[in-house]
């Protein structure tokens, strides 16, 4: 074991809601640590998103602890050792100590136990693999703390059997290197992924989506991603064609934007070139409802430019919305002549922050009273004024809105 690594006074640990389970499961002959993520990311000097905690006390002893604390506690993978603890509404995975007896694609049969070196020795990676105690002081039995010095990313034990065990773990490799890792990544890892690419076809869509998506918005997801296509892993996660330069200048110009990194926009830079694109990637990824609509709004984004003018801009906004229309125009922005430093492009995609769309002034009893009759005409004019409406640059004066009102009863009642 590595001794020396410590967390020092860390807030998080010391205070409030995980000092309080620690001290519920650390006492009375049984022990519990923080595990995995929270450990690296607090060595790495990176924020504490969760917090996971192992314990030696069986599943059945960490539901009667927190039960009798006033805390909530769900069985959510009991069998696995896995009890989700609720303490002021905030939700800890607690997971007694224990060793894979048997594996079998995602499955395994576990054995409980007290052994912290073999609990450490069955997870993937050695950065995921630290443990720390209520002290701060870090426990590591793989390597991990070196690997996290180094920035990098290394299975613990036989990669080939790691991935084995889980396919999912190539994505997490590639995730895990884009997040951590610096330089090329470890090439016995390297090697064992491609050796095991073809696993990549047996696991569940969402489980694919999730890493990639978490891939996507990385620190360094460009140059693993430019790994991943050399090695033939990204073609086959997608189903389609990656296009690393637009993904790379999407990162610039989402920079430039100032707009937050976003994994769904950036999945549509790297893999959307057409509608049919967006509709495979929603079937291949399992994509939300959401997700793919934004997908399918990336249509006709070569048509998007600053050279038509802020009333082109205006009407685009106004039916695509917000999210949508910064989606089309970051993305015809990255796949532009123009580089990132545009001005032109920058006030494009800034203009939901400087504009709203107003809503359509007329309403049905508008046009009645001009003499449309109720029926098909009045649907007619409606969508005849609140196309003139949009094409005048969305007028709000009261003389204006009444023209284009008597414009479109007119036409409709001259043509029906």
């Amino acid at each position: 074991m590595t001794d020396g690594a410590h967390l020092g006074n860390a807030a998080w640990l010391k205070d409030g809601a995980v000092a309080r389970l620690l001290a519920l499961l650390d006492r009375d002959g049984e022990e519990a640590r923080v595990v995995g993520g929270a450990v690296r990311n607090a060595l790495m000097r990176l924020p504490v998103d969760e917090t996971d905690v192992a314990t030696t006390a069986v599943p059945e002893e960490v539901v009667r602890r927190a039960e009798a604390a006033g805390f909530k506690a769900i069985p959510t993978g009991i069998e696995h050792g896995t009890v989700t603890v609720v303490i002021d509404g905030r939700p800890f995975e607690v997971t007694t100590l224990r060793e894979d007896v048997e594996t079998y694609g995602r499955k395994a049969r576990v054995a409980f136990g007290r052994d912290w070196k073999a609990d450490a020795e069955r997870r993937d990676f050695t950065i995921n693999a630290l443990s720390a105690s209520a002290d701060g002081k870090v426990y590591d039995f793989v390597g991990g703390f070196a690997d996290i010095a180094a920035h990098r990313v290394r299975f613990i034990g036989d990669p080939e059997k790691r991935i084995a065990e889980d396919y999912l773990r190539i994505l997490r490799f590639f995730r895990f290197h884009a997040h951590f890792g610096e330089g090329a990544p470890d090439p016995a890892g390297l090697l064992a992924c491609i050796r095991a690419r073809a696993g990549l076809g047996t696991l569940s869509r969402e489980r694919v989506r999730m890493e990639l998506l978490k891939l996507f918005i990385a620190a360094r997801a460009t140059p693993t991603l430019v790994v991943m296509v050399e090695c033939g892993l990204l073609g086959m996660a997608l189903g389609g064609v990656p296009y690393i330069a637009s993904f790379e200048n999407m990162v610039k110009v989402e920079a430039a934007a100032s707009a937050h990194p976003d994994a769904v926009r950036r999945l549509g830079a790297l893999n959307v070139q057409v509608t049919e694109d967006a509709e495979r990637l929603a079937q291949r990824l399992r994509l939300s409802n959401a997700e793919s609509e934004r997908l399918a709004a990336l249509d006709r984004w070569w048509r998007v430019s600053p050279a038509a003018g802020e009333q082109a801009a205006h009407a685009l906004l106004y039916h695509l919305g917000p999210q949508s229309f910064t989606d089309r125009v970051l993305l015809a922005w990255s796949r532009s002549a123009a580089g990132a430093a545009n001005n032109a492009w920058r006030d494009l995609a800034s203009l939901p922050r400087r504009w709203t769309a107003p809503v359509f002034p007329l309403k049905a009893a508008d046009f009645t009273r001009r003499g449309v009759v109720v029926g098909p005409g009045l649907g007619a004019a409606m969508r005849a004024a609140k196309a003139a409406w949009i094409e005048a640059d969305f007028p709000t004066d009261g003389a204006a809105i009444d023209a284009i009102a008597e414009q479109a009863a007119q036409q409709t009642m001259a043509s029906d």
